[in-house]
């Protein structure tokens, strides 16, 4: 059985979770990471050298890396759906989830990470509970992509809404002001109604 090693609250853990529910991949999850530990001890390091989370165990195949991971999740047990046969449509797939860390992750850390407090707090002695105006431009990006298709990709879910599906959890779930990004909306009401987003990614921020 495959063997996820991460704490559920971690956006990058997230995505790992959300691909295994939604392809139907049985597995065992070992919390790590942050308050959990593990990830310093020798055994751990031995798996991922970087003690990090996630890490996978998938019948002595160990890899690291969120991305790098379900990529491999969705090559294996996904072909055609999460891993599309087209190559115009896997590369837009992979295009969003490259941006998604560079983008999102860099100018906002606070907001997708979950860690509320500290946004908190940033916001207060800005006082200003709005988005930076750096958020406005990162959002407005996937909005006028999916302006003319249901998900970031095309017509159907890939890998590239898991980054940033995962992300806008965070964003949509924090309180503060929003521009308004019908499109953006629209795709995340749809996440919300997958049974897999629900168990994996719409958890309480920590």
């Amino acid at each position: 059985m495959l063997v996820i090693w991460g704490r559920n609250n971690s956006i990058n853990v997230q995505k790992v979770l959300w691909c295994c529910e939604e392809i139907a991949v049985a597995y065992k999850r070992i919390d790590a990471g942050a308050a959990f530990g593990v990830v310093n001890t020798p055994e751990y390091r031995d798996l991922n050298p970087n003690g990090l989370v996630p890490t996978i165990d998938d019948d002595g195949f160990v890899l690291w890396e969120s991305n790098a991971i379900i990529r491999y999740l969705a090559a294996k047990h996904a072909a055609a759906s999460l891993w599309p046969d087209d190559l115009w449509i896997r590369a837009s797939g992979d295009q969003w989830m490259d941006w998604q860390p560079d983008d999102v992750l860099a100018r906002d850390p606070a907001s997708v990470h979950g860690t509320y407090p500290y946004r908190a707090r940033q916001a207060r002695c800005a006082g200003n509970r709005g988005v930076p105006s750096q958020d406005r431009g990162s959002a407005s990006n996937p909005d006028s992509q999916l302006k003319s298709r249901g998900y970031v990709a095309g017509d159907a879910l890939t890998l590239g809404d898991i980054p940033l599906g995962c992300a806008i959890w965070r964003w949509m779930a924090l309180p503060i002001d929003r521009p308004e990004l019908p499109n953006v909306q629209r795709w995340f009401d749809s996440l919300a109604r997958r049974p897999a987003y629900k168990t994996s990614v719409m958890l309480p921020l920590s």
